[in-house]
């Protein structure tokens, strides 16, 4: 068996559109996921009891259910309900409804974890409830569940590769799309593998570094800072 990387190296500009595909669909589904999980934290333990139990049944059901089966029920199934989405809207979509789900059981746990000394002190300063939920206890409880978010964002962002079955023109869909061209199918799979890996370590180290900044307005020192 002879190897030829060079005739799927050369279709990079396909390669690097679907990167930036899979980038740009990772990046609106956290924007929109993340705050999807925090909603639905903040329902599940602070909610009317009405909220608190579809916030419950919605976490249960995505968690619980395939990532694929999800993506082809808004992409196939919503259609016969009379909304239409485009392959790209119908991935976003599926993409924040499933790290909404995740995220919201990660903050959860974050959110538990504030001691109740710091909820009354706060409190005492006559904060709404809504001034404590958003100065008082989310900054630090996403601090401390931070890189669980993170984990989940990057499972996310390599999940994105099944909205090449709906024709989403990300990175899996150009992968295949080039090795139909040319049948080099191992080569394509093996340069699509590198790329996912190489944005996988990329993202987490970019997240890594935000991660402080987002949450407390500074860069955590480097090892040896000051």
């Amino acid at each position: 068996m002879t190897l030829d990387f060079a005739a799927v190296l050369v279709e990079w500009r396909a390669l690097l559109q679907g990167v930036a595909m899979t980038l740009g669909l990772t990046a609106v589904a956290t924007l929109l996921g993340l705050a999807l999980g925090v909603a639905c934290a903040w329902s599940r333990l602070q909610g009317p009891a009405a909220l608190r139990w579809l916030a419950a049944t919605y976490v249960e059901l995505i968690r619980n259910t395939p990532f694929i089966v999800q993506l082809f029920f808004i992409f196939f199934g919503l259609p016969g309900l009379g909304v239409r989405l485009s392959p790209e809207q119908a991935s976003v979509l599926a993409m924040v409804i499933n790290l909404g789900a995740y995220a919201a059981e990660i903050m959860r746990s974050g959110i538990e974890a504030t001691p109740r000394g710091q909820l009354e002190a706060a409190r005492s300063l006559a904060l709404s409830e809504w001034q404590v939920f958003t100065r008082v206890v989310l900054p630090p409880s996403i601090g401390r569940v931070w890189p669980a978010l993170v984990s989940q964002i990057i499972i996310v962002m390599l999940g994105s590769a099944v909205c090449g079955q709906i024709a989403t023109a990300e990175l899996s869909y150009q992968a295949n799309l080039i090795h139909s061209r040319n049948f080099r199918a191992f080569e394509a799979t093996i340069v699509a593998t590198g790329l996912y890996l190489a944005l996988a370590v990329l993202l987490r180290q970019v997240l890594n570094w935000l991660g402080p900044l987002l949450i407390f307005g500074r860069v955590a020192p480097t090892h040896g800072g000051h």
